[in-house]
């Protein structure tokens, strides 16, 4: 979508080196005639550093002691960006995949781990954008495109069409979450019992050269809307090796319905013969053998409900073992969490870190009422003493890995508001990780990602902004016209 309409008057400006200070975007207020400063992505920018100065009206323009200040400070956002465009990725790779608990990478926000953090978050986005929602679909619940052209009909990145998926993720829907599986209306379906919810997928040769290894990664579909599956939750932990999980520990236990999303299968359905379990791991096998002999990583993402999937699979990989090579290296396994909620308890989080090495960095929105759930009594926040005592109880849950805290009330793209969907929103999380530059840094967007992207599924920007809210869907709902001029549902190729 071009942003031409987002001001009445506009002046653009690339950067160089001996005007660096001109590169700055600013947002005249309505309200209060203070500037904000942010960056407007041009449609077909030449460089990701071109910026857009915007006004909201035709009239004149004072230069205060504030914009000074405001040039000065996005001066120096731009050098610290120049400085982490000169770090090949390939050499500090391991340092971005968590080898240090991300240590000196959140505060201030290393630009570099940024780009690859939002990266990641795009591959969990591209789970909900491929997913087929709507129920008067016969294929609802299902991956609206094939395997082999996924990113690119998302029309996603040349970044991310540089992987390959090489399967796809499938759960039954036989558990109690009826809220996070969709079934279509009509009798005749692709699967009475199945739901897509993600997938495999691998770096290509050239990606693998500019990643320094070759990544595997997984992408766990989670909900995009209704939050009414938390209520769905059992809330209760159970042992993790009651599910036929392989753990030494019997008390390392986590939530009951996320294990049995992860582990539970239909042997007369086509797509859910195997459990999601299975599936994964005998992908994740697969590939380890195809690529034995190279600089390996398996990163996991996952936003909402498919970050407990994430955490899951990531300890499930670790403790069986299938991230050790042939040769006796071990697979560095991290897990990229957006806006995950509680999976397990104490001894789940020290098995997880200790145990295995597994990282794990989740980024939530303060706001966001889905990372405390559950564990809304006993967690992490209370008093050691305190949950050394509750230790036994069925719903004392703990945080795993490293948290990255954001706020929607530091963007001044987005409207105050407290609604679940919207402080919940993936595509509201990257724009705000695109805009964190540390505690108490300025709200300054860096990568040029689109703000309008934050209303493809929710009603989150600013009015002012002219971007409708919910604004991605298919066109005549899928419906196309035939050689006989009648409105049908077309078929899709054959389900992977």
């Amino acid at each position: 979508m071009a942003l031409s309409g987002l001001s009445n008057s506009a002046i653009l400006f690339s950067k160089s080196p001996q005007n660096a200070t001109n590169n700055i975007t600013t947002n005249l207020s309505q309200t209060n005639n203070i500037y904000q400063i942010s960056l407007f992505p041009r449609q077909n920018y030449r460089s990701r550093s071109e910026l857009r100065v915007a006004s909201r009206t035709n009239e004149p323009v004072f230069v205060t002691e504030r914009d000074h200040v405001i040039k000065r400070e996005q001066h120096a956002v731009v050098e610290v960006e120049q400085q982490s465009e000169r770090r090949r990725l390939a050499d500090v790779w391991r340092e971005i995949h968590g080898q240090d608990d991300w240590v000196g990478l959140l505060d201030p926000m290393d630009p570099l781990f940024r780009s690859e953090l939002i990266r990641y978050g795009e591959m969990a986005q591209a789970c909900y954008d491929a997913f087929d929602f709507d129920p008067f679909s016969k294929y609802c619940g299902s991956c609206r495109f094939t395997r082999r052209n996924f990113f690119e009909s998302l029309e996603m990145s040349s970044t991310h069409q540089n992987y390959a998926v090489s399967r796809y993720l499938y759960a039954t829907s036989n558990i109690n979450l009826p809220n996070f599986f969709k079934k279509s209306r009509w009798p005749k379906v692709w699967s009475k019992n199945a739901n897509w919810i993600g997938y495999v997928a691998v770096s290509s040769d050239e990606a693998s050269r500019t990643l320094g290894r070759r990544d595997i990664t997984i992408a766990w579909r989670g909900t995009v809307t209704r939050l009414e599956w938390i209520a769905d939750l059992m809330d209760f932990l159970k042992p993790i090796s009651g599910n036929k999980i392989p753990c030494p520990d019997p008390n390392v236990k986590v939530e009951s319905g996320f294990l049995d999303l992860y582990t539970d299968k239909d042997e007369a359905c086509r797509f859910c013969k195997y459990s999601a379990r299975e599936q994964v791991l005998t992908e994740v096998k697969r590939l380890m053998e195809v690529y034995s002999g190279e600089e390996l990583s398996i990163t996991i993402t996952g936003h909402s409900l498919g970050s407990a999937l994430a955490i899951l699979s990531a300890y499930d990989i670790a403790e069986t073992g299938l991230n050790v090579a042939a040769d006796g290296r071990v697979v560095p396994v991290s897990v990229m969490s957006f806006s995950g909620p509680r999976v397990g308890n104490v001894r789940f989080k020290e098995r997880l870190e200790e145990g295995l090495g597994v990282k794990v960095l989740r980024v939530v929105n303060v706001n966001d009422v889905v990372p405390k759930s559950p564990g809304l009594v006993f967690n992490e926040n209370v008093p050691a003493m305190l949950m050394k005592m509750a230790a036994g109880l069925p719903w004392c849950y703990t945080h795993v890995g490293v948290e990255l805290e954001l706020d929607n009330n530091n963007s001044p793209f987005l409207k105050p508001t407290n609604d679940p969907v919207c402080t919940h929103n993936l595509e509201a999380l990257l724009h705000l990780l695109d805009g964190y530059h540390g505690k108490g840094h300025r709200f300054v967007l860096a990568s040029g990602r689109d703000p309008a992207l934050v209303n493809k599924a929710s009603d989150f920007l600013k009015d002012h902004y002219l971007v409708p809210p919910y604004w991605r869907q298919d066109e005549n709902k899928g419906m196309v016209r035939s050689k006989d001029g009648r409105w049908i549902q077309p078929e899709r190729p054959k389900l992977d």
